[in-house]
């Protein structure tokens, strides 16, 4: 899972850097919502983590 989150987390920053730069105005929307998306996905997946660790 923490791989799927990493892989659209790159993929948000690479389609932000498009989508800043004025070559396709629609690429910042889907890059926001993809880089908030992993980066809840990180979180959750940290916790989830951090949680089962303290467990054992």
């Amino acid at each position: 899972m923490l791989r799927w989150v990493v892989t659209f987390l790159l993929v948000a920053l690479v389609a932000s850097v498009f989508g800043f730069f004025g070559v396709e105005s629609t690429a910042v929307g889907v890059a926001k919502l993809i880089f908030f998306v992993a980066l809840a996905g990180f979180v959750i997946s940290l916790a989830l983590h951090l949680v089962s660790t303290r467990n054992h």
